[in-house]
């Protein structure tokens, strides 16, 4: 890359400065079947992104008004707002109030 070119593409944290200078060092190789590729790619995404299951949750009378005042505040639904909370403790993101 160019250095013109790089600077319109400052990468923004280590990880992609890294892949940048994989590209850049020729690393990479075109997918065969690349239409395949994507289907999969597509379909693994999809799957990962659909709702399939239904539970019933009791809540505080409060805590369902402050969710229901937070998905408000994000302007999301307030069920999609417990989902996302959800997912994020399980996967380790979630992080405490400092």
């Amino acid at each position: 890359m160019n250095e013109i070119n790089r600077q319109a593409f400052e990468p923004i944290d280590e990880e992609e400065k890294d892949l940048m200078e994989s590209i850049e060092k020729g690393e990479w190789r075109s997918v065969k079947h690349i239409e395949k590729e994507k289907e999969k790619a597509i379909a693994a995404a999809r799957n990962t992104l659909k709702k399939d299951r239904r539970i019933n949750l009791r809540l505080t009378q409060k805590d369902y008004h402050q969710i229901q005042v937070k998905a408000i505040e994000e302007g999301i639904p307030y069920q999609t707002l417990i989902s996302s909370i959800i997912h994020k403790y399980l996967n380790g993101s979630l992080a405490p109030r400092s």
